[in-house]
Parts: C-alpha cells; structure tokens; sequence
C-alpha cells in the first residue's frame, strides 16, 4: 500500500495528469477493498468498493471535466487559510491525545463495549449480521445524525451549483455514444445492478450490505446509463427536481420511525414498540431506517452527479 500511494505521488508530479492521478486512487481503493475482505471485514470492504473505487472516481472526474488545466491567482493571501488550518489540526492533535493507541487490546471498547455486542446482539436484535445490528439499532442515533449530515452535505452541494441544465452537455461525437457493443451491454448490465442493489437493501439483515451500499449502487445504475446514453436519457427516466424531495424523504423515514416510538410511549428509536413481539420489531425498524438511508443515499449522490454533469466547462 505505501508503494502504491508513492506511485501515485510519482504520477501526480511527473505526469501532472489529474484524470491519471484519480484513476490510481481508484485502483487504489479497489486494492483497499480486498484487502478489507482478506481481514473479514466484508461490509467495510463493501463500502470502500462502492464509494472509494465507485462513485468517488466518477464525480471526482466530473468536477475535472469542468475546471480549466491550471488555477486562478488568489485574491487572498495564504496567511488566514494557513491559520485555519494550523488551529484546525492542532484541535484535531489535541483531541487525539487522550484517544487509546490504535490496534490497542486493553482498549474499553475490546473490553466492554465489543463483547456485549457480540454476545447478546442476537438474542436482543435477532440479527446474524452483528454489523447491522450495531449500526441500525445499538447505535441507532448516531446512524441517523450521519443520514442527516449526508442529506445536508447533498442539499448544499445542490445550492450552490444546482441540479445543472437538463440538456445532454456531452460532446455530439463522443468516443462512447459510438459504441455500439458498450451500449447493449450497458443496457443489459443495469438491470442487474439495479436487482443487486434491491438484494443488499434487503438482505443487509442477513448479510453484508445494508442501505448506504444499496443506495450507492442504485445510484451507480443511473450514473452508468449518463455516461453512456447521455444526460437528457437519464433525466427523463429519474428528473432532478425529484431528488432532493427523495433525499429528503429518507430522512423523514428514519426519523419517522424515532418518532411514532415516542408516540407510543417508548425512546426514540425504540423498535421493539412497532410489533408485539420486540424481536419482530427490531426487525421491522431496521428494514424501514435502512430503506429511509438507502432512498437518501441513493438521491443525494446521483443529485450530486447531475449538478456535476449538467454543467459546462468553465472558460
């Protein structure tokens, strides 16, 4: 890993190639992805896969596609950023410091935390996959503030550069609209994708996956029908005024199901009070808050991605 992160220090310099740089990083993701399942971590591994060497590359060549070769001449000095920063990191150094060692064994969370999670997870959630459990009803809370800083981050990214033109901005010419092979595979392959990524949403209980996978697959489906069919294709089959409604309906979702608990007389996010029996509820309350996560997800990033692509290259 650390010779490929100097290869791609190497390439940064010596090719001063952007798009060649992003496509390293993405490879390397994709090299952390495996090594993520070599150690059993199969839902991290998911992630990084997904996000990482997925959609990461894609936007983060989008934005690219927009910028000129060299940047402007600030306006400003360097002095206050420089300041920012330096204050910044020095807070971040100092709340580290009362952090245990990474990898540490006599860490509390190896001794406590872990092993309750471990030993009674099943017998009060009633699920196999520890790692849902955890993230969807032991950590409940935590789940739904990072859901609703992913819908903020998506409704900011949406304000300042909107949801872009509905025109197809892509080259009348282009190299990939001429591919006739790449097309019918594309538009066999999506289907598939769209399929897996119903299958994680749903089977996230039981195995790997969960709703942050499923909607960053879903919305991978939709960037892979842009890339290839053009960006008015795409529109007419998912307009961009819809998505931020869905992002934030995820959210109302999620919270929704905090809130009718507490209509009931329970905490919020209390899934044991949705069904008569507490397992069925636990149950029950993970399927709708991972759904809620996966619809914002999936709204937020494609959302992202139309605001990136319905733009034209600044001059």
């Amino acid at each position: 890993m650390l010779g490929f992160l100097l290869l791609i220090a190497v390439a940064a310099i010596r090719l001063r190639d952007l798009f060649a740089v992003v496509m390293l990083f993405g490879i390397y993701s994709l090299l952390t992805a495996v090594l993520f399942m070599d150690l059993d971590a199969v839902d991290v591994a998911f992630t990084e896969a997904a996000v990482g060497a997925g959609v990461t590359t894609v936007l983060m060549m989008s934005s690219l596609r927009l910028v000129g070769r060299w940047e402007k001449r600030p306006m400003h000095g360097p002095l206050l950023p420089l300041l920012v920063v330096t204050i910044t990191g020095g807070a971040l150094i100092y709340g580290l410091s009362d952090a245990p060692l990474l990898g540490d064994a006599s860490a509390p969370a190896h001794h406590h935390v872990a092993p309750r999670y471990l030993q009674q997870g099943l017998a009060e959630v009633g699920m196999p996959n520890i790692v849902t459990a955890v993230l969807a009803s032991y950590r409940g809370y935590d789940t739904f503030g990072e859901t609703f800083v992913i819908f903020t981050a998506g409704l900011t990214v949406l304000m300042l550069l909107g949801t872009g033109s509905a025109t197809d901005v892509r080259p009348a010419h282009s190299p990939i609209a001429d591919q006739i092979v790449l097309r019918v595979v594309v538009k066999f392959l999506i289907p598939f994708v769209l399929l897996y990524a119903l299958y994680v949403q749903f089977h996230g209980d039981y195995g790997a996956g969960g709703g942050f996978q499923a909607g960053v697959i879903f919305a991978t489906a939709f960037v892979l029908y842009v890339l290839v069919f053009g960006n008015q294709a795409a529109r007419d089959v998912m307009p961009a005024v819809w998505l931020p409604r869905l992002a934030a309906a995820g959210v109302l979702v999620y919270g929704g199901v905090g809130t009718f608990s507490l209509l009931l007389g329970k905490p919020f996010l209390d899934y044991g009070a949705l069904a008569a029996d507490p397992l069925d509820g636990q149950h029950l309350g993970v399927l709708l808050v991972e759904i809620g996560v996966g619809i914002t997800v999936f709204a937020v990033v494609l959302g992202i991605f139309y605001a990136l692509s319905g733009r034209r290259r600044i001059t």
